[in-house]
């Protein structure tokens, strides 16, 4: 299965300057945990930001360019195509982690969301999320982190 798995804030913000533009133990040990185990799929510039592949997951970045240099452990495809085979031959579900542009080049394949609602606005965040991103995409459960933080967990119509 492929997952999208994304923290937003009140106005779907997902980042300033290559990060994550808060800090929430809750949100981070709720992402290590449903990711561990499996893959992630992350664009270049996060695979920059993370600086190196997270640990007990199959790293993968989603990258063209030639000049990209990876860690031997850490994989490397250029298509979404490449993205739909890995799911059919991995025997664990394979997690978009971002950013904004491998979310959108993923968008028609990505099964089910994971969606952490940051309960705060971050006035200069630069990167966002569609407003429409779920729209074809329907509730199946929440959860509740604490300090604020909910889950939502959608699964396409």
């Amino acid at each position: 299965m492929i997952i999208g798995i994304v923290a937003i804030d009140k106005n779907f913000g997902i980042g300033r300057d290559g990060k994550l533009p808060w800090h929430f133990s809750a949100d981070l040990k709720h992402f290590k945990e449903t990711t561990k185990g499996n893959a992630v799929v992350m664009g270049a510039n996060t695979w920059r930001s993370i600086g190196k592949p997270l640990p007990d997951r199959l790293n993968v970045v989603l990258s063209r360019s030639s000049d990209l240099e990876l860690p031997a452990e850490v994989m490397k495809l250029a298509s979404w195509d490449e993205i739909v085979k890995l799911a059919e031959l991995l025997n664990k579900d394979i997690y978009i982690i971002g950013g904004a542009r491998t979310y959108a080049s993923l968008a028609d394949v990505i099964d089910e969301w994971i969606v952490t609602e940051i309960p705060i606005e971050v006035k200069d965040a630069d990167t966002f999320m569609p407003r429409d991103f779920l729209g074809r995409f329907e509730l199946e459960n929440t959860r509740d982190l604490g300090d604020g933080l909910t889950v939502r967990y959608l699964r396409r119509k």
